[in-house]
């Protein structure tokens, strides 16, 4: 009986490239207990069954950017420099449990689809958080700006009784007037 694998486990091995979620075919045939040769060799004669959607290749620039990062060193150890990674999304990730029909893919197919749906699900916590995160922020934008007017206006009233204006009219009672014409 082999050991079962968590799906965080299988989540750190998950990418974003492109836009998508994706499994490596080496990270994915050591995943499903076979070599990365037999993986590629199944999906180029299982092509119809790899959209563009399933599966896409590496550009130079991807794999150099991965061979740089260190989460990706170890499954570009022993490839073939001529041929890039293939990078499988979700569904070519189930696709390929499929062409190669061993138990072993067939168990580890479960525990692929939970760590895809247990990131998706984290995105869209995250994304939530995010969201409420810019709501609390406007409405405190709002507060500030109406505690900032307040503010302004207490400001220009202590302003205001510091310096009394000048009165205007006479005052009350006899003034002479000491600068008289002579």
């Amino acid at each position: 009986m082999r050991k079962s694998v968590a799906p965080e486990q299988i989540a750190s091995a998950i990418l974003v490239l492109r836009d998508h979620r994706v499994l490596l075919d080496a990270e994915l045939a050591a995943l499903y207990g076979v070599t990365t040769k037999r993986l590629n060799e199944q999906v180029k004669r299982n092509t119809a069954r790899f959209p563009a959607d399933f599966i896409f290749r590496l550009t130079k620039t991807e794999t150099l950017a991965l061979n740089r990062s260190q989460n990706a060193t170890g499954s570009q150890k022993h490839r073939d420099p001529r041929f890039a990674p293939y990078a499988f999304t979700e569904h070519g990730a189930i696709m390929a449990a499929t062409i190669l029909s061993s138990p072993r893919a067939i168990e580890m197919s479960v525990y692929v689809v939970r760590a895809f749906v247990q990131l998706r699900e984290m995105l869209a916590s995250n994304r939530e958080l995010a969201r409420r995160f810019a709501q609390l922020e406007t409405r405190l934008d709002k507060k500030f700006t109406i505690h900032d007017d307040a503010i302004a206006a207490i400001l220009s009233a202590i302003r205001h009784l510091m310096h009394p204006p000048v009165p205007t009219r006479r005052p009350i009672g006899f003034t002479a007037d000491l600068r008289e014409k002579v």
